[in-house]
C-alpha cells in the first residue's frame, strides 16, 4: 500500500488550526476545517448554516487577515472546505488524516475522539495537536485499530514560519504510520522533525519554558531589569532579537504561563520544578490581561505622543509601572560586537566579568544543566534537543551546541568551583576522555550518544546536502573573504556567498567568473546557494551599496559602469555557459541576489522566498540584466509564435510594475504570480534540502543531454510601451503614489525594459538592453535625490521616499 495524503481534516478553527489548515492548503492537501456549532444560536439561527459555521468562519477569517500571512497565497484558501461538527462530522470519513486542535482539556478531547472513531475510515491517520496532555490518557479504552493509528503531531506557531515539528509516538502506534508523517513532515510540509517522548511540553517547551522560568528567578534575585536581560539573551548568545520578553509579548503571556503550569503540574520529580512556578508579577500581568502584543501591552508597548511618535516603554517587574525604554549595555556584549563568530561572541557574554556577563553565565549553566538531565527522559539524544531550540525558538546553537562552544570540560570545572551539580552523563562522557558532544569527521557530523557512550553519525535526510559538511571534508576549491566555491559530490559545485547579508561585491563577481571556469574544466554543473542562518535568512540582500555610495560621492562614473559591466558579464555567462546552473534561493533575495537567480537555468526555490527587484528604493534600477531578465522570464513563459502574436502590453505592464513598485513576494507562490518564478523553476518546503534538490536538478539536466540556451533576438515593447507606461506614472504622480523622483526614475525604466528607441514589437540583441541598464544607472548615481537614498538606507535600513 503507498499511502498518501489527498485530504486532511483539522478540527479547531483558532490560530493553530487555521494555520495547519492553511499549511497543509499551500503544500497542495484538500483541507476540512471544522469547528463547534455556536452555544447561543437564537431559535431563527439554528437552521442557518451560516450562523450554525459561525466560529470556524471567524477563524478562517482570521487566518485570511493574518499579519504576517498563515497563508504562502491567498488562492490557497480555496483548498479549504469549512463545517461544523454537528453537520460535517460525516465528512470526516472521506479524510487520510484527521489533526485535532482543540482546547487543552482531557474530557473534550476524548469525547471528540469517540465521534471520531465512529465515522474515519480503517487506515486513517488521528493524531493530536496537545502541548502536553498525555497521549495514553487521551487514547486508553478506544479499538486497537484507532491506537496504532494515533499520534501527536504538535506544530509550533505560527505554523508556516517555525520549522519545528515534534512527533509523539503512541504506546501502540504503527511504525510504518509514525515513518509516514516524519516524511510527509518533512518533505511536503517542510517541517523539521523532532522525536519526542510522552511527557508534559514534549521537548521544545519542556526545555524553553524552563529557561524562561530560570531566568525570570535569577533576574528577580540578581535586580536585573527586562532591557538588561533581552540585550543579553539576543545576538550575542546566537538568539533572535527579541530575546526572552520580546518573544513572550509575541507568544503572549497566557501561554507561556499556561504551558509553565502545565510543566509545575505534571514534572513532580523534576529537580528545577520550582523554576517553573513563575514570579507573582507574572500572575498579576495576567489577571490585569497585560498579555504582550495580543492587548497592545505586556513586558514592552509603544506609546505615540500628540505628534504621532512613538515611544517604546517598558515595564518596570517592582512597579508594574511603564517606563521609557533605554537600551542598556554591558563591557561583555561591547566586547562581543567586535567579533564575528558565534563562538567568539559567546565566549565574550559568557566568561566576561561584568555583571552582564555572571548573570548570563548562570542562566546558561542552569540551561546546560537542565538539558542534559533530560536525556533520555524527554526524548534519547542530544539531537532532539538541540533542534528543538534551533527549530522551535530560533536559537542559532541549541544548548548541547553552545556548551561546546565554552568548552564543555571549561564549563564543568567552573560548575564545580560554583558548587552546581554536574549532570552524571556528561561527567561520564569527560571520564571516557571525550571532550565534544559533536564531532566533524570527514564531512560527516557526529554526535555523542548517552547511552552507547560513543558517537553516532548525525541522521540527515536523504536529500539533503550539506555544504558546511562538504567544506569539512577539504572539498572546498576556491576562497576568499566573500565567496567559496564547494565540490558538493557527483562532479556538481556549489558558489556560496558569505558577505554580511550576501551582498554583492566585486569580490563575489569575480569569483562567479573563477568559478565558471573551474566548473567549466573539472565539473558537470554549479549551484548556488548557501546555508546563511536567520529567520528568514537572506540569500542576497543584494548589491554592496556602501561600495556604489563610495563611487557616487567621489564622482567615479566610469568605475560605476565598469563594476556593473562586470557583473552583467557574470551574469550572462552564467546564463550561457556550457554547463547547468540551479540557483537555490531562500528568504530574502532582493536586486543584484534576485538578478543572479534570474540569470540561472533554473530556480530551485524555497518555499519562503522574499524576491524582488527593488532598487527603485534607493534611487536607482536592475542593472545586473535584472530589467531584461525579468522581461525574458515574462516572454519565455509562452510558446515563440504566441509572444510574437501576442498584445505584448499584457505582459509588459505588470512585469514594468513589479521594477517600477519595488514589488517583493512574501513566499515562492507569490514569487511565481509575479512572474520570478516559471513554470520550469521549483518550490521547496524544507530548506534543509534546498542545496540537494538544486543538485538533483543539475543532474537531471546532465542526463537529459544538456544543451546552452541559443543567443536569441528579445521582441520588445518600444515605444509603444513607453507610452503607455507614461499614462500610468501619470496617474500614480498624481495619485500621491509617487514621488517626482520616483516618476523620473521609472519613465527611465521603461524605457530600459522596452528597448529603448524603437518600434513596438521589435526584436533587438540582449547587449542593446543591458548597454542601457548601465547607462541609466550611471545616470542616477549623479542624482543627488538618489545619493540621498542610498545614504539613507545605509545609515538606517530604511528606504527613504524623497
Amino acid at each position: 500500500m503507498v499511502r498518501k495524503i489527498r485530504k486532511a481534516a483539522v478540527i479547531g478553527s483558532g490560530i493553530m488550526g487555521g494555520g495547519i489548515a492553511a499549511l497543509l492548503a499551500g503544500a497542495g492537501v484538500n483541507v476540512l476545517l471544522l469547528d463547534i456549532v455556536p452555544f447561543d444560536l437564537k431559535d431563527e439561527e439554528k437552521n442557518d448554516a451560516a450562523a450554525r459555521n459561525r466560529i470556524v468562519k471567524a477563524g478562517m477569517d482570521a487566518a485570511l487577515a493574518s499579519s504576517p500571512s498563515l497563508f504562502f497565497n491567498k488562492k490557497d484558501a480555496a483548498q479549504i472546505a469549512i463545517g461544523n461538527l454537528d453537520d460535517d462530522i460525516e465528512k470526516l470519513a472521506e479524510c487520510d488524516w484527521i489533526i485535532e486542535v482543540v482546547v487543552e482539556n482531557l474530557k473534550i478531547k476524548r469525547n471528540l475522539f469517540e465521534k471520531i472513531a465512529k465515522v474515519k475510515k480503517a487506515g486513517a491517520i488521528v493524531s493530536s495537536n496537545t502541548s502536553g496532555i498525555p497521549l495514553k490518557d487521551m487514547c486508553e479504552g478506544f479499538s486497537q485499530e484507532f491506537k496504532e493509528h494515533f499520534m501527536g503531531t504538535h506544530f509550533f506557531n505560527p505554523v508556516r514560519y517555525m520549522h519545528l515539528l515534534e512527533l509523539i509516538p503512541g504506546a501502540e502506534t504503527l511504525p510504518e504510520i509514525l515513518e509516514f508523517i516524519a516524511g510527509f513532515g518533512e518533505k511536503n510540509l517542510g517541517k523539521g522533525i523532532v522525536w519526542a517522548k510522552d511527557t508534559p511540553n514534549f521537548v521544545g517547551n519542556r526545555i524553553g519554558i524552563q529557561g524562561i522560568g530560570a531566568c525570570m528567578k535569577f533576574m528577580m534575585e540578581d535586580d536585573m531589569s527586562i532591557p538588561e536581560v533581552d540585550a543579553l539573551f539576543g545576538p550575542a548568545l546566537g538568539r533572535p532579537k527579541t530575546a526572552i520578553f520580546k518573544t513572550t509579548d509575541l507568544v503572549g503571556l497566557d501561554t507561556m504561563s499556561h504551558v509553565a503550569k502545565n510543566s509545575f503540574d505534571l514534572c513532580l520529580d523534576d529537580e528545577q520544578r520550582d523554576t517553573m512556578d513563575l514570579p507573582d508579577f507574572i500572575n498579576t500581568m495576567v489577571e490585569k490581561n497585560m498579555l504582550g502584543n495580543k492587548t497592545q501591552g505586556g513586558f514592552y508597548k509603544a506609546e505615540l505622543t500628540p505628534e504621532w511618535k512613538k515611544i517604546r516603554k517598558v515595564l518596570n517587574i517592582k512597579t508594574l509601572e511603564y517606563e521609557d525604554l533605554v537600551r542598556p549595555s554591558f563591557p561583555c556584549l561591547d566586547a562581543a560586537k567586535k567579533k564575528s563568530s558565534l563562538t567568539e561572541k559567546l565566549a565574550c557574554v559568557l566568561k566576561g566579568d561584568d555583571r552582564g556577563a555572571k548573570f548570563a553565565w548562570r542562566c546558561m549553566a542552569n540551561a546546560f544543566q537542565y538539558a542534559a538531565n533530560r536525556v533520555p527522559e524527554i526524548a534519547d539524544t542530544i539531537i532532539e534537543i538541540d533542534n528543538s531550540m534551533k527549530w522551535g525558538y530560533n536559537f542559532e546553537m541549541g544548548p548541547f551546541e553552545a556548551w561546546d562552544a565554552y568548552g564543555v570540560a571549561e564549563a564543568v570545572e567552573r560548575m564545580k568551583s560554583e558548587n552546581l551539580d554536574v549532570p552524571a552523563n556528561v561527567q561520564g562522557m569527560l571520564d571516557k576522555g571525550v571532550a565534544n558532544f559533536y564531532k566533524l569527521e570527514n564531512g560527516i557530523k557526529y554526535f555523542y550518544d548517552f547511552v552507547t557512550g560513543d558517537y553516532k553519525a548525525v541522521p540527515v535526510s536523504k536529500s539533503m546536502v550539506s555544504i558546511a559538511a562538504a567544506k569539512g571534508n577539504n572539498k572546498t576549491v576556491l576562497s576568499n573573504a566573500s565567496a567559496s566555491l564547494v565540490d558538493i559530490g557527483d562532479d556538481v559545485f556549489c558558489i556560496e556567498f558569505h558577505t554580511k547579508m550576501n551582498a554583492l561585491n566585486a569580490e563575489i563577481i569575480d569569483t562567479i567568473g573563477e568559478a565558471l571556469a573551474y566548473v567549466d574544466k573539472n565539473g558537470a554543473g554549479l549551484v548556488i546557494g548557501n546555508e546563511a542562518g536567520g529567520m528568514p535568512g537572506a540569500f542576497s540582500a543584494g548589491a554592496d551599496l556602501s561600495q556604489v555610495s563610495k563611487f557616487c560621492h567621489d564622482k567615479k562614473y566610469a568605475e560605476i559602469e565598469a563594476f556593473i559591466k562586470k557583473g552583467q558579464d557574470g551574469i550572462q555567462a552564467t546564463k550561457y555557459s556550457a554547463f547547468p546552473v540551479v540557483a537555490a534561493p531562500y528568504g530574502m533575495v532582493l536586486g543584484g541576489g534576485c538578478e543572479t537567480c534570474l540569470g540561472a537555468d533554473k530556480i530551485v526555490a524555497h518555499s519562503e522566498l522574499y524576491m524582488g527587484l527593488v532598487e527603485i528604493g534607493v534611487g536607482l534600477l536592475p542593472a545586473g540584466g535584472g530589467c531584461m531578465n525579468l522581461w525574458k522570464k515574462y516572454i519565455n513563459a509562452l510558446p515563440a509564435k504566441t509572444a510574437k502574436d501576442m498584445d505584448l502590453a499584457k505582459l509588459f505592464i505588470p512585469a514594468f510594475m513589479k521594477v517600477a513598485m519595488a514589488a517583493v513576494s512574501m513566499s515562492a507562490a507569490q514569487a511565481q504570480g509575479n512572474g520570478f518564478l516559471g513554470l520550469a523553476d521549483r518550490i521547496v518546503f524544507n530548506r534543509d534540502n534546498l542545496i540537494g534538490e538544486a543538485k538533483k536538478e543539475v543532474l537531471k539536466m546532465v542526463d537529459d543531454g544538456y544543451v546552452p540556451p541559443a543567443k536569441k533576438p528579445l521582441i520588445v515593447m518600444g515605444n509603444g510601451g513607453q507610452g503607455m507606461v507614461n499614462a500610468e506614472i501619470y496617474n500614480m504622480l498624481n495619485g500621491k503614489f509617487m514621488s517626482e523622483h520616483d516618476a523620473f526614475l521609472a519613465k527611465r525604466i521603461a524605457f530600459v525594459m522596452s528597448g529603448g528607441d524603437v518600434k513596438s514589437g521589435s526584436e533587438i540583441d540582449e547587449n542593446v538592453i543591458l548597454k542601457l541598464e548601465r547607462e541609466a544607472f550611471v545616470d542616477f548615481c549623479k542624482e543627488d535625490l538618489t545619493i540621498a537614498r542610498i545614504d539613507h538606507m545605509l545609515k538606517t535600513g530604511k528606504p527613504l521616499r524623497n
